[in-house]
């Protein structure tokens, strides 16, 4: 098959190394399946569609609506908007998780704000009418738990999309653009372990206090979430190309 191609925008090692293997485990994908690039460190190079099976895009400390932004930021920012115009005019498949929100929510007109942040933990999600027919969605229940935390979200939907999933305190938890093209706000490749080493890392990142630390890893530790990972493994059986 084709592999996906998974775009990174941790500069932290092991946090981006973590998020690697943490993607390829829940999307059933080996490491040559799977290929990696790290948009903090290098440009883009210019992408042929027909190389790929599609894109996954992970999280990390940007922020689409951050004032003051790093060069690395910005470039990232234009790089993903680029691929973009090529992803959105060919229907590609796409899968944004958290920071896929921002880029492709702006990318498609829609308003990324600081409204609807969410503190990190766990979140009940709920399935709308359109999430609990889509092919993607279909396999997981109307309403499941999932991992977040983020500063950003979605305050108005962009005209063309498609809103599949919700929460009490984030209206935008899922929404899909076109046919192939999704986002998520939480973090379908989270389990336990993985939110707790990412508590660690980004605990001097204004998410939290940090004194906070040992309080959430235990309230991670207190009950694991399953069903998000379903959606990596339907997105990467439904997209795989030969």
């Amino acid at each position: 098959m084709k592999p996906f191609l998974l775009l990174s925008i941790r500069s932290e090692d092991i946090a981006a190394h973590d998020e690697r293997e943490a993607i390829a485990r829940a999307a059933g994908l080996d490491e040559d399946q799977l290929a990696w690039h790290r948009l903090d460190r290098e440009p883009l190079p210019p992408i042929d569609l027909d190389d790929w099976s599609g894109f996954i895009l992970g999280g990390g400390a940007y922020n689409f609506s951050d004032r003051d932004k790093a060069v690395d930021q910005v470039r990232a920012e234009a790089d993903l908007y680029r691929l973009l115009d090529q992803v959105v005019a060919a229907d590609f498949p796409f899968f944004g998780a958290c920071y896929g929100v921002g880029v492709v929510g702006s990318h498609q007109g829609g308003l990324v704000d600081r409204k609807y942040g969410e503190p990190v933990g766990r979140t009940e999600i709920r399935l709308t009418e359109a999430g609990r027919a889509d092919p993607i969605f279909v396999e997981l229940p109307a309403v499941f738990d999932a991992f977040l935390g983020h500063k950003e979200a979605i305050n108005v939907l962009p005209a063309n999309a498609v809103l599949l999933a919700s929460s009490s305190t984030c209206p935008t938890q899922a929404f899909r653009i076109g046919e192939n093209i999704y986002v998520t706000q939480f973090h379908p490749e989270l389990d336990s372990d993985g939110l707790c080493l990412r508590v660690e890392v980004y605990q001097d990142y204004g998410y939290f206090d940090p004194s906070e630390v040992e309080e959430l890893q235990r309230l991670a530790r207190e009950r694991e979430v399953e069903h998000p990972k379903l959606l990596l493994r339907a997105f990467a059986e439904r997209f795989a190309r030969a």
